[in-house]
């Protein structure tokens, strides 16, 4: 069973097809103890992002008792935004950016086994806004717990194009 291909939104640049999706880049707060990317040679770093919006946290617990699958993958996308913000940060226009990598934590107990399809939402995401440039590899895992509670938690590397 092949699964379907998420398609780019239609639009001129990556920056109209976020807006066609209803979204726009939000603005990262700065952290003293922290930068939110890095660039390594060709390669931007960029730090773990949770599902921060106008500086709240829009969802907290443990995913499959407390936060539905649903609302997960909502939160999972909503973190990839926050890195593609970042990624903007870095190479300034978000039609520059390409994804080669994500990692994405769920805070889930040892029976739920859906990280994966919570994985999804941010992966369709990326696609949609970006692309081929969207496409990635990735690591979806269940841990214990996250920074602040939240149920998911992405860190991505990219490069510009």
């Amino acid at each position: 069973m092949s699964l379907p291909l998420p398609q780019t939104v239609k639009g001129d640049s990556a920056l109209d097809r976020l807006e066609a999706l209803g979204l726009e880049l939000p603005v990262l707060a700065d952290n003293p103890y922290y930068v939110d990317h890095r660039a390594v040679d060709s390669s931007i770093h960029i730090a773990g992002q949770l599902p921060f919006k106008d500086g709240a946290l829009l969802g907290q617990g443990v995913v499959g008792r407390d936060v539905e699958l649903e609302t997960a993958q909502e939160l999972a996308r909503h973190c990839a935004l926050n890195c593609l913000a970042a990624a903007v940060q870095a190479v300034g226009d978000l039609d520059r950016v390409r994804i080669v990598q994500m990692l994405v934590f769920v805070a889930s107990g040892p029976d739920f086994g859906l990280q994966s399809r919570v994985a999804n939402a941010a992966s369709e995401l990326l696609i949609e806004v970006l692309g081929e440039n969207g496409r990635h590899a990735r690591t979806a895992i269940g841990v214990a717990g996250l920074p602040l509670n939240t149920p998911v938690e992405i860190q991505m590397v990219c490069t510009a194009v």
